[in-house]
């Protein structure tokens, strides 16, 4: 139970300061202010009344509070705030801040960050990769294709968008191909090696058709074309795992880019 008749009597009744009536009862100066302005509040004085007990006390001065419709306090989607996170400058205050001007009845700070680290501690982890230099290349198309004009009879043709990164410096090459197939697949990989002026001792595609004819966690099979082309430049494929585009995030990110 909280001191609070202890407070007033020290306060109103002896007449002492809130820094004496704390260091009395052993409580923070502010907690007294506190009592001290929400008896004001209330409308009490000393002496209290007769019947004011130290339970109806509390109720006075810290009643509950009244319930608050789940519309006022909606849920948050945790994965935006985590993307505002990642911006220069922002901070979880600045976001909750703008979380009370749309939702003025919303949690308060504390229960804010409380639920955000709840979140967060239920998200699934994963490991930081270094990357050697001349290890690995990840290679992908763009989801998005793009307009190609010919020239002689004006025909508008949809091209697709080869995308391939080094793992150690992200150095990027990117080219247009008329399809997915596995000619334009294999000689994306040859151009992309002239660039690079070197072949890596992995490349790691997506579970595409193209490059893998059977997707598998453990032995996938790989393209007979697109494994003798690798084989003559004395590399090989390394796939990622299915549903993981970490696995990849070399060539997401370098996608993205190319998409920019």
């Amino acid at each position: 139970m909280r001191k609070i008749k202890d407070v007033l009597r020290l306060r109103w009744g002896l007449g002492l300061t809130n820094r004496q009536a704390a260091a009395s009862l052993g409580l923070a100066r502010s907690t007294v202010a506190e009592y001290i302005r929400r008896a004001e509040e209330a409308g009490l004085g000393w002496p209290l009344p007769e019947d004011c007990d130290d339970f109806i006390l509390e109720q006075r001065l810290f009643p509950t509070p009244p319930l608050i419709a789940a519309a006022d306090r909606p849920l948050l989607d945790w994965n935006e705030v985590v993307r505002e996170l990642s911006r220069k400058g922002v901070t979880l205050f600045l976001l909750w801040h703008e979380y009370k001007e749309a939702h003025p009845l919303g949690y308060q700070y504390s229960r804010f960050c409380d639920l955000y680290r709840e979140w967060a501690g239920r998200r699934s982890v994963w490991m930081r990769q270094d990357h050697k230099a001349g290890e690995r290349m990840f290679v992908d198309y763009a989801g998005g294709t793009m307009p190609v004009v010919d020239r002689e009879t004006g025909d508008v043709r949809q091209a697709q968008v080869f995308v391939a990164v080094l793992g150690a410096s992200n150095y990027t090459y990117a080219e247009a191909t008329r399809t997915q197939g596995i000619s334009d697949w294999v000689g994306a990989h040859i151009r992309t090696f002239e660039y690079f002026e070197g072949v890596p001792a992995l490349v790691v595609p997506d579970n595409l058709r193209t490059g893998v004819s059977r997707a598998c966690r453990y032995e996938p099979g790989i393209n007979a074309t697109y494994a003798e082309m690798l084989a003559h430049y004395s590399s090989a494929a390394l796939p990622t795992r299915v549903g993981r585009p970490r696995d990849k995030g070399k060539v997401e990110s370098a996608v993205q880019v190319t998409q920019r």
